[in-house]
């Protein structure tokens, strides 16, 4: 572990090096974003993949309500039919998954060079490297310990949050607008104790929770080194772009812009 931190600390180093002609002391925070535009790209035939499989899903829609139909008194066989229906489609419901599984190594190395005190039997010079005032091993109670809310290192702070509650409010809207076009398979109306019951068990919690999710990002950048919260505003700011570019065909998609906008 500590030869993979040494390396990686390397890298961040070393593009540091080359952006500090036109970021200067923030060169290393810089480096950081860039990092995480090279996993984002890295990530994104992953993201394209994903994107393929929800507009598939889409498309069964129809199959699926006729299934419903079908099967409206036997949750159970609706629920085998569904799941052999997406096989015969060659559709995984957990394609959506790969690109966040996938970056939570670069995360964690992330959170752990700006947490660890020494690399490699040295002391970590990185954890005094600074995006304006803050420091990017420090944590958002360090900077209201230093100055409060609107201290110069908490401002920082805010400007991270209100670009994540930006980002967020974006992908609010967007989630609401695309599962009201494209529900989550359910039980027939009438809740859990409707006729049909659920078609996959917590369905119904999934959609109602899902559009929040966005909004735990706050949670993460508040709590983590600044060096990790740039890499999940970064990524998350690039992943509200990059889904509405992808999804932009999808139903709802527009509805969802339009009022983002």
């Amino acid at each position: 572990m500590s030869a993979s931190m040494s390396l990686f600390a390397g890298l961040v180093e070393h593009l540091a090096d080359l952006l500090d002609p036109f970021f200067h002391t923030s060169a290393t925070a810089a480096a950081i974003v860039l990092f995480t535009a090279c996993v984002r790209l890295l990530v994104h035939p992953l993201s394209r993949a994903a994107a393929r499989g929800q507009k598939a899903r889409a498309k069964l829609s129809p199959q699926i309500a006729e299934l419903r139909k079908k099967h409206a008194k036997n949750p159970e066989k609706l629920q085998k039919a569904v799941l052999e229906l997406h096989r015969k489609e060659q559709v995984s419901p957990l394609s959506g998954c790969l690109p966040s599984l996938f970056q939570l190594p670069a995360f964690f190395l992330l959170y752990h060079l700006f947490s660890s005190a020494g690399i490699g039997g040295e002391a970590n010079a990185l954890l005094g490297h600074t995006l304006f005032a803050a420091p990017l091993g420090g944590r958002w109670t360090d900077a209201l310990a230093e100055g409060g809310v609107f201290g110069a290192q908490g401002l920082v702070y805010v400007t991270l949050f209100a670009l994540v509650a930006a980002v967020a409010t974006f992908n609010y809207r967007r989630t609401k607008a695309q599962l009201a076009a494209n529900p989550l398979p359910q039980g027939q109306a009438g809740g859990a104790g409707g006729a049909g019951g659920q078609q996959v068990p917590g369905m119904g919690a999934i959609a109602k929770v899902m559009p929040l999710m966005s909004f735990m990002t706050l949670f993460t950048v508040a709590v983590v080194p600044l060096a990790a919260a740039l890499y999940v505003v970064t990524s998350t700011t690039w992943s509200a772009v990059e889904r509405a570019v992808l999804y932009r065909d999808m139903p709802g998609a527009a509805g969802a812009l339009a009022t983002a906008g």
